[in-house]
């Protein structure tokens, strides 16, 4: 069981300024807090936010690519995207288990995404028009996944740093599809790479949006960092994923959809990096409150899933008491 500060009749925490502090001491000396260790109330809360935020992003993020199973061009290609979406799937799972440690349920959880009171990546809320769509997830939100992701495997929460390893490994397995998928269009017809470019202008803004706000208007970023649940800035990981994105267009002879995008020395403290157009929040928190092209339909989707497996999650549930049962007789 978690352990959290004491709630006071106020709804505030009874957290010692003695106890805030050793805690953080121990933040620092980048000890792994586990779930039956004393923690803040409000750092518990921010992980069950992220966490399950992260684990939503997975489920959901099977939707855009599983439309594209059956129409997939080649048996293999099918295959391999089938087993992607089932690795998907497997990631939720995991992030839902963590965040369970934490005395929070996976059906709470999924109330509150079917509420709208809990939200999943914005990125996931776009349609994949064509099959040059599902290499472009792989190689471009895979990609920024991967850049956000990577740090996660050092968070100082155990659970989810855990977690993070084996999923972070599926991950760049999944951009590296991706990338190969694009490499194969644009070494293709005029018309394949031509399908390439389009799902290149029409994904590369939101990818670039899947990092969250700039630094100054978040509101989570700061205090994350503080307590080691992230480890780099929004504003720092998006910098690196174009930084190395970039360079990938250009070999697939692709351009980027950025008029201004440029080479500037004195970037990165001087090291160098890529200048680009300002980002579009207006579009991006229209997206996130739920006016974006696939809002409703992916929230539908996951109803009925939801609704659907009601029948499979209380079968299991009378099985494992069954056995329980069965069990207490044999003592």
């Amino acid at each position: 069981m978690y352990s959290q500060g004491l709630i006071g009749a106020d709804g505030r925490t009874g957290e010692t300024e003695e106890f805030l502090a050793a805690f953080q001491a121990r933040i620092d000396a980048e000890e792994k807090i586990e779930p039956t260790d004393a923690m803040p109330e409000v750092y518990r809360r921010t992980l069950v936010r992220q966490i399950g935020q992260h684990a939503h992003s997975e489920i959901v993020g099977m939707l855009p690519e599983g439309n594209w199973i059956t129409r997939a061009p080649s048996l293999k290609r099918k295959a391999a995207l089938l087993a992607k979406v089932q690795d998907e799937g497997g990631h939720g799972l995991y992030l839902y288990s963590a965040a369970e440690t934490l005395g929070v349920t996976r059906d709470e959880m999924t109330e509150e995404l079917l509420a709208g009171k809990a939200k999943y990546s914005s990125i996931f809320n776009y349609p994949t028009l064509t099959w040059a769509d599902i290499g472009t997830i792989g190689w471009l939100v895979d990609g920024a996944a991967i850049m956000n992701q990577i740090p996660l495997c050092r968070c100082s929460f155990g659970p989810y740093a855990r977690a993070m390893i084996r999923i972070c490994k599926e991950e760049s397995f999944h951009q590296r599809q991706g990338y190969e998928i694009m490499l194969t269009l644009c070494r293709g017809t005029e018309a394949q790479k031509a399908m390439a470019q389009d799902a290149l202008d029409r994904w590369w803004w939101p990818s670039l949006m899947m990092f969250g706000p700039h630094d100054a208007d978040s509101s989570h970023t700061e205090q994350s960092m503080t307590w080691k649940i992230k480890r780099f800035s929004n504003d720092e990981l998006r910098q690196k994923f174009i930084d190395a994105t970039v360079p990938q267009a250009e070999y697939l002879g692709l351009k980027v959809p950025d008029p201004e995008m440029r080479w500037d020395e004195a970037l990165n403290g001087g090291t160098g990096g890529y200048r680009h157009s300002p980002i579009d929040w207006d579009e991006f928190w229209r997206v996130v409150k739920g006016e974006g092209l696939m809002n409703r339909d992916r929230i539908a989707a996951r109803k009925k899933a939801w609704d659907d497996g009601a029948w499979v999650r209380e079968a299991a549930l009378a099985h494992a008491a069954k056995r329980a049962a069965r069990k207490v007789a044999a003592e």
